[in-house]
């Protein structure tokens, strides 16, 4: 396991690799004056998903990338240049300035400036993806391929995103073109194979910049993004308690979409 200041890497032993990059929670000592202080909860965090996603990670021999900064700092699921995931959509920029619910950040006067999101685009962001990057080159090396596994969470309803409540599980494939067609079949076939959780295949959550940067079937690298909802395995409301029964009841689905993930190998 390699614990770097912005993230901490396990390694595994097959062609996987889960990223998670939305649980941090720290923000710098030196920043935390910029922010309201509701903001220093860091509730728009993708609460327990390391916990939810760990056993299943270990089991299957898969590689693991977490950071430890919070999105309210820097999003590392957004493109450098900042530009919008979802166009005509509420967008959150690279530096965030506003809550999920859609109300300032930060205190009046002190959002990042042009400066400041390059020093911490260097400082945050530069380092996730450069491990992410040489973690699919090792496994594309060992394997011949790599299999990216975007792990994310979000509260069911946030009206300032999107309307109404969300599917339990939004599958996201960039409709298709960031992995094989057959991964996004077999995937979509596991969700739609059982009864407990609502789910969708490229629907609102088609993928952020993980999924669509790194998915690249045409050199062997694949990737997927799987956007759950908190209801799946915790309490949506502070203070965001984690749901060992919710959760034991998901873990197997997950699992077997993982396994059904690891299934699939290059044509000949």
């Amino acid at each position: 396991m390699s614990d770097h200041p912005v993230f901490q890497l396990s390694q595994g032993r097959t062609p996987l690799l889960i990223s998670m990059p939305h649980v941090g929670t720290a923000i710098p000592a030196d920043q935390v004056s910029r922010y309201q202080p509701r903001a220093l909860a860091t509730e728009d965090t993708d609460w327990h998903l390391e916990r939810l996603y760990r056993p299943i990670a270990e089991s299957l021999g898969a590689s693991v990338i977490v950071p430890h900064y919070s999105r309210f700092l820097i999003d590392l699921n957004r493109p450098p240049e900042d530009t919008p995931m979802y166009p005509g959509a509420s967008n959150t920029e690279l530096c965030p300035t506003r809550f999920f619910s859609g109300e300032p950040l930060y205190l009046p006067g002190q959002e990042p400036d042009e400066v400041e999101k390059l020093r911490r685009r260097q400082l945050y962001w530069l380092p996730y993806h450069r491990a992410l990057n040489a973690e699919l080159q090792r496994l594309k090396n060992l394997f011949g391929y790599a299999l990216l596994f975007d792990a994310h969470s979000i509260r069911s309803e946030l009206p300032w995103l999107f309307e109404g409540r969300l599917p339990d599980l939004n599958l996201g494939t960039v409709e298709g073109r960031s992995c094989d067609p057959a991964i996004t079949q077999a995937l979509g076939a596991v969700l739609a194979g059982q009864g407990d959780y609502s789910q969708v295949v490229n629907g609102r959550f088609k993928g952020g910049y993980i999924t669509r940067h790194y998915g690249q079937p045409e050199q062997q690298q694949h990737a997927v993004q799987l956007e759950m909802c908190w209801r799946c395995y915790m309490e949506e409301a502070p203070p965001y308690v984690y749901e060992e029964a919710h959760a034991a009841q998901v873990r197997p689905l997950l699992q077997t979409l993982l396994t059904e993930y690891l299934k699939w190998k290059p044509q000949a």
